[in-house]
């Protein structure tokens, strides 16, 4: 199956969502290539960068699981 280089980024609001956000990232862990994540302590929350290289519907599945997380918000962007 072909797959896709993509950068998953991740804003967290609600630290109660953190561990659930890293139990799915273990889930995925076999196509996670790397991860940056910068605490923002000003303003409370984390932005966590994911770099993937997964079939596309892998991705949006990661995606979307994280986005559906209380106080969490996530985007991917793939390259060409």
């Amino acid at each position: 199956m072909d797959t896709r280089v993509a950068v998953i980024s991740i804003i967290i609001e609600d630290p109660a969502s953190v561990q659930a956000m890293n139990d799915i990232l273990h889930q995925y862990s076999e196509y996670i290539i790397g991860r940056m994540g910068i605490p923002y302590r000003s303003r409370g929350i984390n932005i966590i960068s994911i770099a993937i290289d997964a079939p596309q519907d892998v991705i949006n599945a990661l995606s979307g699981k994280i986005g559906r997380l209380s106080g969490v918000s996530s985007k991917a962007a793939y390259s060409k």
